[in-house]
């Protein structure tokens, strides 16, 4: 066994850094953040925190000085800042990865190249690259989506043949897109898997996500699919972390469509808003795995031992958490963030279901 690390380090202060630092803790392993925020949900939790900019390099120097290991929380951490602490101390996952998820259009050719299906897409250089999307995918309908930093919906839009493309352009900036087909999926699913430093690979059960506004609302954990299906979801994931040399936790957005066929959405290179119910419905959750792969200790194979229900709560609904505070089987987590804003995660509850037997 490799020596495990003491103190990791976390690009990154919202949270799931916090989930992080606290699944660190139960491990012995104390936490430093690095953040440009002020009062960050980790920076509540972690042992120490180092406020500034991701492109300070004294205070990453800094911060590189302080712990043994380091890993980020999000995927629009600098690709820059990652090149630069690696040359004091390991980062992982590493900037190969990062790099990819950055990019729409380099995460389809990587997921692509590596025989994983994803919906139809173009590249959008100028307005009349739009037109041309709609005549390839013969649809009276696609979605235009920045190719950088987009997430939770933001940097995005439909576009319809009948609406003007410059305004569809503009409104996103005027910035190179992603013209993506319109799929008639049935729902989405999602996998996280998890990968150390042996090259040890292990899959959680695929979960059912719901959406509202383009944000993840609910999570039915195990998602109610065959068994064929979950197996091949999962046999896709774990392809995916075995291409990139995952070293960490990654998770694969899945669209199950009406005819039964799985197709690859995104990439998330970093522990995933559908794995949270893990915490309180498995043997070892998604933060505590992933915080083994960086740190340098083993993964251990995910069991779940109850059916679980996560409900995010966004915005106004955190008024819900004294609700779910009184409620059997419910399991209330709030990130302590202080400004409610809408479309804002301000915590989340995982309903514990039927016991899974697995006898």
């Amino acid at each position: 066994m490799s020596k495990s690390a003491k103190t990791l380090g976390i690009l990154g202060g919202g949270q799931l850094g916090r989930m992080s630092a606290q699944a660190a803790h139960r491990l012995g392993i104390k936490t430093v953040i690095f953040t440009p925020e002020e009062s960050s949900p980790a920076s509540q939790v972690a042992d120490d925190t180092i406020i500034s900019s991701y492109d300070d390099t004294d205070a990453l120097e800094q911060f590189a000085s302080c712990v043994d290991v380091i890993s980020y929380e999000f995927e629009n951490i600098p690709v820059e800042t990652v090149k630069l602490l690696k040359r004091f101390k390991p980062v992982y996952p590493d900037e190969n990865l990062l790099a990819v998820t950055q990019d729409r259009i380099a995460e389809k050719s990587f997921l692509n190249s590596i025989g994983i299906p994803t919906t139809g897409w173009a590249p959008v250089n100028a307005p009349d690259d739009i037109t041309s999307a709609l005549k390839t995918f013969g649809a009276p309908s696609i979605i235009l989506k920045t190719i950088r930093f987009g997430y939770d919906g933001k940097g995005q839009l439909r576009h319809d043949s009948d609406k003007s493309i410059n305004n569809s352009w503009k409104s996103l900036g005027g910035v190179p897109l992603i013209a993506e087909e319109i799929i008639d999926f049935d729902f989405e699913i999602s996998v996280i898997v998890a990968r150390d430093y042996t090259g040890h690979t292990t899959a959680y059960p695929p979960v059912l996500n719901e959406h509202q506004n383009h944000i993840l609302s609910k999570t039915i954990a195990p998602a109610p699919i065959s068994k064929e299906m979950a197996k091949e979801a999962q046999e896709l994931t774990m392809r995916l972390a075995e291409k990139v040399n995952l070293r960490g936790v990654l998770a694969l957005e899945l669209f199950v469509t009406r005819d039964g066929k799985l197709l690859a959405n995104e990439i998330a290179p970093r522990t995933h808003n559908s794995g949270h119910w893990s915490i309180d419905a498995c043997n070892v959750s998604q933060f505590e795995n992933h915080v083994r792969a960086v740190c340098g200790l083993p993964v251990l194979d995910p069991a779940q031992h109850h059916e679980a229900v996560m409900i995010n709560l966004i915005g106004e609904d955190v008024k819900r958490a004294e609700e779910f505070k009184t409620q059997k089987n419910a399991c209330v987590h709030l990130y302590g963030k202080h400004d409610t804003k809408p479309g804002r995660k301000m915590g989340h509850v995982t309903i514990l279901g039927t016991k899974i037997d697995r006898n």
